[in-house]
């Protein structure tokens, strides 16, 4: 290769690699059976050569310790055939930007991950297909169903996305970080990684496999993963491949930044994403446990496979180091504290031990609280779509008022009429659906001010006692607040209780049972987010900022809006259509643009006057040590990027997904009547910002933010 594009970085990686004694068992067996399934001579992508030298059984027997050998031999089998796919998809559809023939050569594949083992497969085509066959029949047997079906969606997700990698290419686009570290997760393959820990390991109860915490170790680990290979490939993919999924190079185009500026930004994420495993492996998985009330053996079984991502990434670091497959020349020590120290260490070596002693860790949770930051600065935010008002606003003001004195709303001491004519919730209603009909805007406006009543409540009521146990059993309480079957509601306690109880019976009198369970989840997330935000408080630590732009659509209560607004076209649109990557992706850049432009707009009433710490722009500050109008800038540019993906997804991707899945006219038509519906819901949620009280400064000065000084707090849990 030719001289390295940057200096590789020091990389945060405390624990030491381990090598499976197995490894040249694996080694030999993973050779014959490529060589069996015909990926290695004629097969015009892989001689013995290449093989030997990427040494995926070097790879296994770092990532995987512990395992016995014939465990390992099944691994590595598994890791020569997904390299061996990325090698094959690359020559025969990516180099010729083949479209047509890649998505019908992916198409096949789950064919081949039959959840039932019973169920016969095709007959193999390619090496790719024998491959997958072979592996699917040896693997799945000791594994639940429910394994079967999170790897296979893993499976799908790792395959499928290289036409994500492929239409960029074709259209020569970087994508921006946010939609980069989305996709990156499922093309990139270490979700899928981390369910051959599971083999390798133990698996997850499925009882906890979807929870938070769980979640939030895949998400790390994956992240981690593949920043980690973005540092090491970037010269043979930027530079050799021509492939623009790389973060070195999202960065460097996102920021304008030099390329060694990219690859230290990015390591920099790495660092941060690894201590957030770190942090939700020690405090939010025991607590789980606990909570879920995990008998021994599966607490047992979750350290494990926790131990198991942690082994994988040391031992996959290792790896990158030593494999002919990547950049690797002055890789330095994962482990500065090993290099001896003496008159020749350098500075960047003082920095690495820092670094590995928790420096950058402990930054997080220096934040000083209501500092003064003056009004809150307002940039050109990017909006291509006209605003449109109900004409029926004026009357759903009046009835908002009503409804929240009958709920309780405004007496417990967080809201007066004076506050809720502040937030004018019914302008924010008549924007996102300006052709409600009376009676659905008043239901809209009504579901903002319960979500934004909650989102005002649990800080002020809970945070300011710390009292996390509380906050975690009014969520308890809200959840049963809405029966899926029919049964009794508990009697509501509180303003809170009493209003989701009556949006909950008169939003599903008309629903089935599946878009029930689909709204219930989506407000369950919703308040569960603010046990996430509750929690944070009260140990003063700004989020990682993956975690919390992820974390920040709960809070905003996105899924409550996207499920309400789905319904409204019924079986019109298939659910896969939903399912589908450009649609989720037009979803999720609609609702970043939306809960990031309110960061810009709330940033003086929440640090300054609350004390808050869930903030893009504090987020940023934080993470790269600037001031907020640099912040502000960095917030203000991923506003409008997300905005543009918005546009990009439009124009080019949804065409092409109405006809992978040969969608109807009507369809078509609503699926048109869906993107109308996130571009008034855009555009309402900007005016809105842009009009009302609540975070004007003069507004601000003029009220108190603790409880109303005329009546007493409210009771964090009532009894009754």
């Amino acid at each position: 290769m030719t001289q390295q594009p940057f200096e590789l970085p020091h990389f945060y990686m405390p624990y030491p690699a381990r090598l499976n004694p197995n490894v040249d068992e694996a080694r030999a067996h993973s050779t014959q059976w490529a060589r069996d399934m015909g990926m290695l001579e004629g097969s015009g992508i892989w001689e013995q050569s290449d093989l030997d030298a990427h040494d995926y059984g070097l790879l296994c027997a770092y990532t995987h310790p512990d395992c016995d050998g014939p465990a390992l031999s099944l691994i590595t089998d598994w890791y020569v055939w997904v390299f061996f796919f990325d090698d094959h998809f690359l020559e025969t559809f990516k180099r010729s930007q083949d479209r047509g023939g890649g998505k019908a050569y992916l198409d096949r594949l789950p064919l081949f991950m039959p959840l039932d083992p019973e169920t016969p497969v095709p007959e193999p085509r390619n090496p790719v297909e024998a491959g997958l066959a072979d592996l699917w029949a040896r693997t799945v047997p000791s594994m639940s169903a429910d394994w079967r079906r999170r790897f296979a969606v893993a499976t799908e997700h790792l395959l499928n996305e290289s036409m994500w990698e492929l239409s960029n290419i074709n259209e020569g686009r970087i994508a921006n970080p946010v939609e980069y570290i989305e996709m990156r997760r499922k093309v990139g393959g270490a979700p899928w990684s981390a369910g051959l820990v599971e083999y390798a390991t133990a698996e997850v109860p499925a009882s906890v496999a979807e929870a938070r915490p769980l979640r939030v170790l895949m998400e790390t680990f994956s992240d981690a993963v593949h920043l980690r290979n973005d540092l090491f490939s970037y010269q043979r993919e930027v530079e050799d491949e021509g492939e623009l999924s790389n973060g070195v190079l999202v960065l460097e185009t996102f920021f304008g930044c030099t390329t060694q500026e990219a690859a230290d930004s990015v390591n920099d994420v790495l660092t941060s994403r690894l201590h957030q495993f770190e942090h939700t492996a020690l405090t939010e998985v025991p607590a789980l446990a606990l909570e879920s009330g995990l008998a021994p053996a599966e607490t047992a079984a979750v350290a494990a496979y926790a131990k198991g991502l942690q082994d994988w990434q040391s031992g996959g670091h290792e790896w990158h180091t030593r494999s002919s497959r990547y950049m690797n020349e002055r890789a330095r020590p994962t482990n500065p504290w090993q290099r001896p120290a003496g008159p020749g260490t350098s500075a960047a070596d003082v920095c690495a031990l820092l670094a590995a002693a928790g420096m950058e860790r402990l930054r997080a949770y220096t934040h000083v609280p209501y500092e003064k930051v003056g009004p809150s600065r307002i940039p050109d935010l990017h909006m291509p779509y006209p605003l449109g008002l109900s004409p029926h606003l004026d009357r759903s003001r009046g009835t908002l008022v009503d409804w929240c004195h009958r709920m309780g709303i405004l007496e417990e001491g967080v809201w007066d009429e004076d506050k809720l004519a502040a937030y004018d919730l019914a302008l924010c209603s008549a924007g996102i659906d300006p052709d409600a009909t009376p009676e659905a805007l008043d239901l809209s406006a009504q579901w903002l001010a319960f979500g934004t009543y909650g989102d005002d409540y649990y800080p002020l009521v809970y945070g300011q006692r710390r009292d996390l146990v509380a906050a975690k059993a009014t969520t308890a309480r809200l959840s049963a607040c809405m029966p899926l079957e029919g049964e009794a509601a508990p009697v509501p306690l509180n303003a809170m209780e009493r209003s989701l109880t009556d949006l909950w019976a008169r939003t599903t009198a008309e629903m089935t049972p599946d878009q029930r369970r689909t709204l219930k989840h989506a407000i369950d997330s919703m308040t569960e987010s603010w046990v996430w935000e509750l929690s944070n408080q009260i140990q003063n630590r700004v989020p990682d900022p993956v975690d919390y732009l992820e974390m920040r659509r709960a809070t905003f209560g996105s899924d409550l809006t996207l499920s309400l607004c789905r319904m409204g076209y019924g079986p019109a649109i298939p659910a896969e259509v939903y399912r589908s990557g450009p649609v989720r992706s037009l979803e999720n850049a609609a609702v970043d643009y939306a809960c990031l432009l309110n960061d810009v707009f709330s940033y003086q009433k929440e640090i300054e006057y609350e004390g808050e710490i869930h903030n893009a722009i504090l987020v940023v500050q934080h993470f790269f040590g600037i001031d907020y109008p640099a912040a502000l800038k960095v917030v203000q540019d991923l506003i409008n990027q997300r905005m543009r993906q918005f546009e990009h997804v439009v124009a080019h991707e949804l065409p092409v997904v109405y006809d992978d899945f040969g969608l109807s006219e009507e369809a078509r038509a609503a699926m048109l009547g869906y993107v109308a519906d996130l571009q008034n819901w855009m555009s309402g949620i900007l005016n809105w910002h842009r009009n009302v009280d609540r975070y004007k400064a003069e507004w601000l000065g003029s009220r108190a933010h603790a409880f109303l000084p005329d009546r007493a707090p409210a009771s964090a849990l009532p009894v009754g």
